[in-house]
């Protein structure tokens, strides 16, 4: 039986739940009794070891799954029965002033709170909007020369410069030796032969960049270079260096032309300049459409966040605090860290968990009332968007088909997406056109 449901807080509640000694001293007689029948023991047949031999062998497992069962049975009884709505698990501890004959646990635990959405007709939200122009696919054009880029001797016919005339400049690739001193004493780390960077990439130290500049093979200059105090080796950081430096070697940068052979090695197979240009406005358009989706959902999460009043149950905040440390210390792992020995405290990810928990709820309840489940065709339809961008997007569909919760990961997706245009077919939307630069150099976070 169960006593009334205390209200302890705005979300916390409590209840006793009891049930006779004698009750639990069955079960567990019972129990002993299925667990006689295989019991195994030296010098006795399978099933004809004592029932007293089981008993000490089993007896204190089985009374603790008997009690388990009875305590977790009366709890979701008395769930059901009061039409609580249980947040996480109920934590049970044993009431020391039970009736003789009586064992009896106080559960107390958390209910799911109440949601009302405001009007959302109230709710403002700003979108942005970005446009791929012939300068967005010039900037790309540019990039993909660049990471074709190879290089030449500078001062060799045909570049700016002729023989020991040729010096450093930015864009160039130079190979130098380097000697840095503190006092006069060298330090770790400040000595190199043979190192090679390129100008103007923010490789080195600005100091140390404008140094190299207009220096010839050969040439050598000394010169202070100021660490900063937050430089990543603290022997030096904050602290005033005295460098040598001898350019060994002088590179300029041959990036290929935009040509029919360039085209090519982009995977044109005629070569043509304008099947190119169109291919690259298409996936970046393609990314444009992702990243200004990532914008809106999160302005319509904001919104949703900002216009909704209620009540966070604590053990959800808890747990999902636990996911995303667990997640973080994996993910770490993965990328190669040393994660044995860091620390994960839960507290870090509080904030994002409250934030994620609140949003959960927000939108569970916006979709149980407004039928925004997504549906099969919806599902699929979004699979074979992602696929689009594969050589075999039948294989794809098979990927993502074949692994229930994969689907059930594009389920939220395109569950969120329902969300997002209820919302934004409700809401006082204005939009702002932002450039293609900032949309790119900026993600919200989940």
């Amino acid at each position: 039986m169960a006593t009334a449901v205390e209200t302890l807080g705005k979300l916390e509640r409590r209840l006793t739940i009891s049930f006779p000694v004698a009750d639990v001293r069955t079960e567990v007689e019972k129990r002993l009794k299925q667990q006689a029948k295989t019991a195994r023991a030296p010098g006795f047949r399978p099933g004809k070891v004592p029932l007293k031999m089981v008993a000490a062998q089993y007896g204190y497992q089985i009374e603790t799954d008997v009690l388990n069962d009875k305590v977790g049975r009366a709890f979701n009884d008395a769930a059901v029965a009061n039409e609580l709505r249980v947040a996480g698990f109920p934590k049970i501890e044993p009431k020391q002033d039970a009736e003789e004959g009586t064992l009896a646990f106080d559960a107390t635990f958390e209910i799911y709170p109440d949601v009302t959405i405001g009007d959302l007709a109230a709710v403002e939200v700003e979108t942005v909007a970005t446009e791929v122009t012939d300068a967005e696919i010039d900037k790309t054009i540019d990039i993909l020369r660049k990471q074709r880029v190879h290089y030449h001797t500078k001062g060799e016919a045909g570049e700016h410069g002729t023989g020991g005339d040729a010096v450093a400049a930015n864009g160039d690739r130079v190979t130098v030796d380097f000697v840095g001193t503190l006092d006069g004493v060298e330090f770790e780390g400040g000595k190199a032969e043979n190192y090679p960077f390129v100008l103007g990439e923010g490789r080195m130290l600005p100091e140390f960049e404008a140094a190299t500049v207009g220096l010839k093979v050969g040439e050598s200059k000394t010169f202070p270079l100021a660490f900063p105090e937050d430089y990543h080796g603290k022997d030096v950081a904050g602290k005033t260096a005295e460098f040598t430096i001898t350019l060994k070697n002088l590179e300029w940068a041959h990036m290929p032309e935009v040509d029919a052979e360039f085209a090519k090695s982009l995977g044109i197979e005629d070569g043509s300049i304008e099947k190119m240009r169109e291919d690259i406005k298409v996936n970046l358009e393609r990314e444009v459409t992702a990243r200004v989706k990532a914008r809106n959902k999160e302005a319509v999460m904001d919104a949703l966040v900002k216009s909704t009043e209620l009540d966070v149950p604590n053990v959800m905040i808890e747990q999902d605090s636990e996911r995303l440390a667990e997640m973080t210390r994996q993910d770490m792992a993965q990328r190669g860290m040393d994660v044995s020995k860091l620390p994960f405290p839960t507290e870090m990810f509080k904030d994002k968990a409250e934030r994620r928990v609140r949003l959960g709820l927000i939108l569970s309840q916006l979709v149980a009332d407004n039928n925004l489940q997504a549906t099969q065709e919806q599902v699929k339809a979004q699979i074979e968007d992602f696929s689009q961008s594969y050589e075999d997007p039948k294989e794809v569909l098979k990927y993502y088909f074949s692994d229930r919760r994969r689907l059930g990961e594009v389920e939220a997706l395109v569950l969120e997406e329902n969300v997002v245009n209820y919302v934004l077919g409700k809401a006082k939307v204005s939009t702002k056109t932002i450039a293609f630069d900032e949309l790119m150099g900026s993600m919200p976070q989940a």
